[in-house]
């Protein structure tokens, strides 16, 4: 069971008048479901509390409709119809003994009120600072509005009571809602007793801060969620006026949550950021409250976790994308089993479920997001329908991930791989610069499937239509996984383009050893994540002098749903990368590329010794075929079915990979990829009553 040493982590801790029953604090992060898809919210946050964790809370809670940030779908608590939705989450919450919290905020410049078309307002005159830079200016804030302000705080306060919530949050970082522009020198610009000195930058926090310890009156606690640093040196929130921040309050609320700078400094992907890199800008904060303390830093150690609490650094471990990727994170720890966490791997996937207004996914966890609607458990799994085995060709992400749960619902598996090691792709990718964090994937699964009797493993294993048919399986998952093109077919060119002499690599081959002739590489991103940047980051750090082209205005610009474009853009620049945005290649030959403007079709020559193109996939799906045309046979072999799994089907991101790995295991006795109804549940939004206008 628990090591001892482990035992700090289980300690209760008091928070005001509630009681957490240990030191796991999940702490408010959005999901993409937010008010519209609201008891799969709820079933996720429930799982958490089935796992463990002790407090449980939302995503941010818009408090009114004169701040909202649509086309991001949060939680809303704008009236008395959104009690329900977040009450459903509260109850599932506490079904587990959890403690559940509601971060409430008005997001003041944040908003652009797209939906509810008012003039946002902020401190000052200013541009709204959103993610997508709409054409929405902020207006400066009245007396009045100020006031108005902490009169529908209030109110969200007194419907978060009536909810159930047992911990309500007052939101002031992140730089996402209007407490914090308040406090920022880098957006109050007043000249009245709310702007100027720390002391009064921080006036509407302490009111606000006021007004909610009044409303709750001891029946719930009081959390606030504030930026230690925002990173701007003198234009900004600093160390000395946090300090002083809470030298004045810091007995105000019943628990502190530090966050750094913006949501994208406070949530870096492992690629710029290692575990705990918030350390010491939390360190010694702790020193000047008696309230506790919780912070986060993508925390998957355990040892990490007692080395915050015994140093004095924290009071909770908080999480938001460890509890994602292990939802049972503590359970895990408290039953000794720590060969079973699902490690985060600091991808930012789940962060694109936001930015796209997608629901939440995860690399790791292929079960989040899918609680309710398909019903998927990260460690309950059904039991196999029948006594059947399954031949899983190809062991990548999609061929792991089937070949554990196939295992775990049950059923014989023999998982055939034609190389001498596990992981596919992922073995390889981890491989790259700032990427070895992504070998956890496959760790994870390599542990599962050590415990598992009925799962056999083999290396150096092609297989054939013919070899196949000589054994005795019932089912057949192809997870051969995908190649990289090397003939410039992406998404700007739907056919191969013309090629010339000039020597062209793919990823594939960069991956293997293989390196160019020369000293000048072009490297072509009609990918747009993050594999272009990486290569051209490996090949400069070995020596080679590399241009990137692509036809995005920026490099590696879908990166901007993991929240890191802007930190790998940067990285290039500062390793003399050359940079061709706006650019598509047009053809290549000998000494080097024809090249055009993405915008007035321009043409010019680009000179280069190699060329490297990161554009579009194959599946590698020739034994797929091979079986599909022999089908007339499968009766006299005892084959049921076939079916490509991951790449081998679609090729996309790891976690989608993983994802259809779960869906294969899942699905085996009855595949949905053909059916006629939605076969997973949605909530459609219930009509208003029809109103009749008169004639």
């Amino acid at each position: 069971m628990r090591d001892p040493r482990y035992d700090v982590l289980f300690e209760p801790v008091e928070i005001g008048p509630v009681t957490a029953k240990n030191r796991f604090f999940q702490v408010p992060h959005c999901n993409g479901m937010g008010y519209r898809d609201v008891t799969a919210h709820a079933e996720m946050r429930a799982v958490k509390a089935q796992g463990g964790w002790a407090v449980i809370c939302t995503e941010q809670a818009e408090i009114h409709y004169s701040s909202e940030i649509t086309p991001f779908i949060e939680a809303r608590i704008w009236d008395d119809q959104d009690i329900p939705a977040l009450e459903r989450m509260v109850e599932r919450v506490h079904d587990y003994d959890a403690l559940a919290g509601i971060e409430l905020v008005y997001n003041g410049m944040n908003g652009p009120n797209l939906y509810s078309r008012v003039s946002p307002m902020g401190p000052a005159h200013l541009p709204v600072a959103t993610f997508t830079a709409e054409p929405v200016q902020a207006r400066a804030m009245s007396k009045g509005d100020i006031a108005n302000l902490r009169r529908w705080h209030r109110q969200a306060v007194a419907r978060s009571l009536r909810a159930g919530f047992d911990l309500v949050y007052v939101y002031a970082g992140h730089a996402l809602g209007g407490i914090h522009h308040f406090l920022s020198r880098r957006y109050n610009q007043r000249t009245d007793e709310y702007g100027g000195s720390v002391e009064n930058r921080m006036r509407l926090l302490r009111e606000v801060l006021e007004d909610t310890i009044e409303e709750v009156d001891g029946r719930a606690a009081v959390a606030c969620r504030i930026t230690i640093d925002e990173l701007l040196g003198p234009g900004g929130i600093d160390r000395g006026e946090i300090e002083a921040v809470l030298g004045e309050l810091g007995e105000h609320p019943d628990l502190w949550d530090f966050v750094l700078g913006s949501w994208e400094d406070d949530s870096v992907t492992s690629r710029f950021g290692a575990e705990g890199s918030q350390e010491g800008y939390v360190q010694g904060l702790k020193a000047l409250t008696s309230k506790p303390v919780v912070g986060v830093g993508r925390f998957t150690s355990p040892d990490t976790m007692v080395r915050m609490v015994r140093q004095g650094i924290l009071d909770f471990i908080g999480a938001a994308r460890p509890s994602i990727a292990d939802p049972y994170l503590p359970k895990k720890i408290e039953e000794g089993r720590l060969e079973d966490i699902r490690e985060c791997i600091g991808c930012n996937i789940c962060v694109s479920g936001d930015f796209t207004m997608a629901p939440i996914r995860c690399t790791q966890n292929p079960s989040m997001g899918e609680e309710w609607r398909r019903g998927w458990h990260p460690e309950i799994y059904r039991p196999r329908h029948a006594d059947e085995s399954i031949m899983v060709v190809g062991a990548g992400p999609a061929g792991l991930e089937a070949s554990q749960a196939l295992g775990k619902r049950g059923y014989r598996v023999v998982l055939v791989e034609q190389s001498r090691q596990l992981g596919g792709r992922v073995a390889k990718e981890a491989l790259l610069p700032g990427l070895s964090a992504w070998v956890r994937v496959l760790d994870y699964r390599e542990a599962q499937l050590r415990q598992l009797d009925n799962v056999e493993h083999y290396f150096e294993s092609p297989m054939t239509a013919d070899e196949l048919f000589g054994y005795d399986f019932d089912h057949v998952a192809v997870a051969t996984g995908s190649t990289w093109r090397n003939d410039g077919v992406g998404r700007w060119h739907a056919l191969p383009i013309p090629t010339d002499r000039l020597p062209i690599l793919t990823p594939d081959d960069l991956m293997t050893g293989i390196r160019p002739e020369g000293d000048r590489v072009a490297i072509f991103d009609d990918d747009h994540y993050y594999m272009g940047g990486v290569l051209a980051e490996l090949l400069r750090n070995e020596g080679f002098d590399v241009i990137l082209i692509t036809p995005g205005v920026s490099v590696s610009s879908w990166t901007t749903n993991t929240m890191e474009q802007h930190r790998i853009q940067a990285k290039l620049l500062n390793l003399d990368v050359d940079l061709e945005c706006s650019t598509t290649v047009l053809a290549s030959q000998a000494t080097g590329l024809r090249v055009a403007s993405t915008f007035t079709g321009q043409e010019s020559d680009l000179t280069a010794d190699a060329a490297v193109f990161v554009t579009a996939r194959l599946p590698d799906d020739d034994l797929l075929h091979a079986l599909l045309a022999r089908a007339d046979e499968w009766s006299n072999v005892g084959l049921k079915s076939v079916r490509a799994v991951g790449d081998a089907l679609s090729p996309g991101t790891i976690a989608a990979a993983v994802w259809e790995g779960r869906r294969y295991a899942e699905e085996l006795e009855a595949p949905t990829g053909d059916a006629d109804v939605t076969p997973y549940k949605r909530e459609v939004t219930g009509l208003a009553p029809r109103e009749i206008s008169p004639s």
